[in-house]
């Protein structure tokens, strides 16, 4: 890649006495566009915009200090907002004993394929294999079951922030599909379904602001199929968020009520206050970096990545602009006056001093690793007391008097997040397509759309649409049934059966 030597300080300061090599070239741009070649645009994004690095092993990413700040921003936020709830944080051990893993069938059944197992120790051969956590169901309610006796021990509310092991096989993708990742996983239990009914959306709230507050990407609350709910659950909701160029969806996080089918298996059991056997109501939610790798696919562009101010870990970028001749030590001072001004305001900025490049190819470094504003500090703006400012969202540069600066920043910054937000959801909002016949659902699907039609809520239609739609693009299938449900007039038919419609459902590709 033609950033990567770039990005090596030449200098001979130290060997020869030589003056430094100002590193000019801007060559630091992307060989691939977005519209033209996603999936390799996407690839290169990732790594030269220092979120990740491959590893050695197929499937598995380094997370660069880039990509956990973001995490970082998201977790502080939903860390703070499930402690409200009085939820408590844990941690489970990653192994989990065969016997333990396939106590609820449904369950391992849809992990089975995914289970990585230890099998060896030093050159010694186990003699019962080990498995690593695809999930901690199976893990955390053997001692559920221990912990929970009367209804004096209810509510019991745990969250484990932690990595889970999926060995996918199908086409590994950074952040969207890796066999490790970082999560965090909420197991909760309740004596009533009213409580766990009342949590999942609550939960699944806090993960819409997640992605619409914070990653500025708009995503639909609803309720999965029965085909795509979590297995071994009562019912599934999520958060559902689009990819213009793929013309797929994603889905973003899901809230699981789980029923008391577990509690079933694992005998979790309670006295209530009449002295009754009862057995409890749970649920579990999660969300993942996958976040990090929806946010980079909704706002990149061909300069690189596109961060909203909230998860950026640097907001703003100081850059000195030095002409010839032009007094470097006004211009270097006036900008870490400028950054300590906006450190202490509460912005999160940094200075780049480094005099071995230009100011050109610092703005291409920069830009590709999304910082939303740059402020450029030449000789000029020295003299008028002022600084140059330049969003990286649409690229439009701003005089800035330096006496009302930290407002203006905060402004633009606000503007930013907001713009961001305003131009995904316009962009999913025109690819939606409402279809109420097989001959319209097949076009849209072939124009890459988000398919919203009636549907008879039968598990084999969707089966059906499942085997009628695969192809080298892959089948599509039910994304969720929207909580907001249009109205849908007596007599409408299923786009799919021509039975009676039960519901508006969002069908698509996905990933």
């Amino acid at each position: 890649m033609a950033s990567k030597d770039k990005k090596t300080p030449n200098t001979n300061a130290k060997s020869g006495g030589k003056k430094k090599e100002v590193k000019k070239e801007t060559g630091l741009g992307l060989s691939n566009k977005k519209d033209e070649n996603f999936g390799e645009w996407y690839s290169e994004v990732v790594v030269s915009s220092e979120l990740i690095e491959y590893y050695d092993i197929s499937g598995c990413y380094i997370l660069r200090p880039w990509s956990i700040s973001i995490w970082e921003a998201m977790h502080d936020f939903f860390d703070a907002e499930i402690k409200k709830m009085k939820i408590k944080n844990c941690y489970f051990p990653l192994f989990v004993s065969p016997g333990v893993l396939q106590r609820e069938k449904d369950h391992i059944e849809g992990f089975a394929p995914e289970v990585a197992w230890v099998t060896k120790s030093g050159s010694s051969d186990l003699e019962i294999p080990i498995a690593i956590r695809p999930t901690s169901e199976t893990v955390m309610y053997p001692y559920y079951s221990k912990w929970i006796r009367g209804h004096r021990d209810l509510p019991l509310k745990l969250n484990q922030w932690c990595n889970v092991v999926r060995w996918e096989f199908s086409h590994p993708t950074p952040f969207i599909r890796s066999r490790e990742f970082l999560w965090q996983e909420g197991h909760t239990a309740f004596a009533t379904k009213e409580e766990a009914d009342t949590e999942v959306l609550e939960i699944l709230e806090l993960y819409r602001r997640i992605y619409e507050e914070y990653l500025a990407i708009p995503v639909i609350k609803g309720k999965k199929s029965e085909l795509e709910k979590f297995a071994g659950g009562l019912y599934t909701t999520s958060v559902e968020a689009f990819i213009p160029n793929t013309g797929r969806g994603i889905q973003g996080a899901t809230s699981h009520c789980l029923g008391q089918n577990f509690a079933k298996m694992f005998e979790m059991n309670f006295e209530n206050e009449k002295g009754e056997r009862a057995m409890v109501w749970q649920n579990s939610w999660a969300y993942s970096t996958r976040t990090i790798g929806v946010m980079v696919m909704v706002h990149g562009d061909d300069k690189g990545l596109v961060l909203p101010p909230m998860v950026a870990s640097v907001q703003v970028i100081v850059i000195p602009v030095p002409y010839k001749d032009a007094d470097t030590k006004a211009i270097f001072d006036a900008c870490s006056t400028t950054a300590n001004m906006l450190s202490k305001a509460g912005f999160r900025v940094e200075e780049d001093f480094r005099d071995n490049y230009s100011p050109g190819w610092k703005y291409s470094h920069w830009e590709m690793k999304g910082v939303p504003l740059r402020i450029e500090i030449g000789p000029k703006d020295v003299a008028n007391n002022q600084v140059r400012v330049v969003r990286r969202d649409n690229s439009a540069k701003i005089d800035i008097p330096m006496s009302t600066l930290v407002e203006q920043v905060k402004d633009i910054l606000a503007s930013i997040q907001q713009s961001l937000f305003d131009a995904a959801k316009q962009k999913r909002d025109e690819h939606i397509k409402v279809v109420h016949t097989w001959d319209e659902f097949v076009e849209a699907l072939n124009q890459k759309k988000m398919i919203l039609a009636p549907w008879c809520d039968e598990e084999d239609v969707e089966k059906d649409v499942k085997a009628r739609t695969k192809g080298e693009m892959g089948a599509a299938k039910t994304l969720c049934s929207p909580f907001d449900q249009p109205e849908l007039p007596p007599g409408t038919l299923c786009f799919a059966s021509g039975k009676p419609a039960k519901k508006w459902t969002y069908w698509g590709r996905s990933y």
